[in-house]
């Protein structure tokens, strides 16, 4: 498939697709060829960038910094992956998700680029979304990391405050067995002489000594910064005794958002010289942050969840969050995942909370079947199972069909899972 200057944005992910397709997903951590082709296109960073990586919460941190930012009146561009029903939705510049245009034009340019170098989807994409932030002229830049730090494209851009939300267990064939040898690669993220913002109170030791070793300024949440709940709202503190309470809590629900929201506050703490924001411009930001997919609440009976936890720990938070919601007389699952993550950790950390499980298949080689699904549910001792289904929407038309008024219907386990949902529940 030879790039065409007609091509439109279909036309291009496609290409992306059959450039590099060796591999699980394409994937090739380095970055020697994306540094590479950035070289040719002259890239070069005119204002404030943060990184923003670990296992959860990436996204979340990502929207509440962004809309702080939005709130104090700066042009922001945010690159987060993967998306969920449009592939525009990875680009956001001022809040909005980038135009076909801008993604086409962007493409082209790393195209004409990089010549016989060879680039990943995620590569290319990483490289593109960084030419339409050029083009707009931003103030700030948040860049989500892809997967781990040290390798991911997003480090060939030099943070000037990373963050690392969580250390957990994910991405293992990538990253290594562990906490230490993920808290390594996360930590790469670092820069000497600049801060690193930790949200793992107990980060691996892995991740303290390669920050100590790059002279990287780490402050660490329950130490340097954190925060603390108060009678209907919270407030957040820093080691050297300022504060700032009276917060209202995040639009987005869980109580995993307040460690969010500390790690984004503690973000813009360390570059509010060069990007101030005021304590109304915090507070709007948390009012009007708004993430899909996370723990999302639909309005109407019966109640519909949409959460993309795929992982132990972010089951575990999922859980949690579900016990708060009051009651349900039965809960739905509607549950698919992909095959090389932790499937029996995750239905152990949701086994309390679901009644009756929907396991579905997914589309894609790495998703595991929805009769693989019902077997871990019943050798963990999960509960029922209501059946295998083909797809999301097959299992979501299931629950829709069987549930009370009184009852949930949670759709998780996989980005694919919710965006199934999602168009089963906009198809008209």
């Amino acid at each position: 498939m030879v790039a065409s200057p007609s091509f439109s944005l279909d036309d291009w992910l496609a290409h992306l697709e059959h450039l590099h397709p060796r591999g699980q997903a394409g994937i090739e951590l380095g970055l020697e060829r994306v540094r590479q082709v950035s070289r040719a296109l002259g890239q070069r960073q005119n204002c404030p960038v943060i990184t923003v990586g670990g296992t959860n919460g990436k996204g979340s941190t990502c929207a509440l910094l962004e809309h702080m930012l939005l709130a104090a009146g700066y042009r922001v561009g945010v690159y987060t992956s993967p998306h969920l029903l449009r592939y525009n939705e990875r680009v956001r510049l001022n809040g909005l998700p980038a135009e076909d245009a801008a993604f086409c034009a962007a493409f082209a340019r790393v195209e004409a680029a990089r010549g016989a170098v060879p680039l990943t989807y995620f590569e290319f994409g990483t490289l593109a979304a960084w030419e339409m932030f050029a083009a707009a002229q931003l103030d700030a830049i948040i860049l989500e990391v892809g997967l781990g730090g040290r390798l991911d494209a997003t480090n060939i851009y030099d943070a000037d405050c990373a963050i690392v939300a969580t250390v957990a267990l994910d991405h293992m064939d990538f990253l290594g067995p562990t906490r230490e040898t993920i808290g390594f690669e996360k930590a790469g993220i670092c820069r000497s002489g600049r801060p690193l913002i930790c949200g793992d109170a107990d980060p691996p030791s892995s991740l303290v000594e390669t920050c100590r070793l790059a002279s990287a300024d780490f402050r660490c949440i329950g130490r340097d910064f954190g925060f603390q709940r108060q009678e209907g709202q919270w407030q957040y503190w820093r080691r050297d005794g300022r504060s700032l309470g009276g917060l209202a809590f995040p639009a987005l629900r869980g109580d995993c958002q307040l460690h969010n929201a500390s790690c984004a506050i503690a973000a813009l703490d360390v570059l509010q010289d060069r990007l101030p924001v005021s304590a109304q411009d915090i507070r709007r930001g948390l009012a009007e942050v708004v993430v899909a997919g996370r723990c999302q609440v639909l309005p109407g009976r019966p109640q519909i969840v949409l959460d993309v936890a795929h992982n132990p720990q972010a089951a575990a938070e999922l859980a949690h969050s579900i016990g708060g919601m009051g009651y349900a007389r039965t809960t739905w699952a509607v549950f698919g995942m992909m095959a090389d993550k932790d499937l029996a950790g995750v239905v152990e950390a949701m086994k309390e909370r679901v009644d009756r499980w929907l396991p579905c298949d997914l589309p894609g080689p790495r998703a595991a079947n929805a009769t693989l699904l019902a077997e871990v549910i019943r050798n963990v001792g999960a509960g029922e199972t209501a059946g295998c289904f083909a797809s999301p929407a097959a299992a979501l038309l299931h629950a829709q069909e069987n549930a009370g008024g009184d009852d949930r219907i949670l759709a998780f386990g996989s980005f694919l899972t919710v965006a199934g949902a999602m168009r089963f529940l906009n198809r008209d």
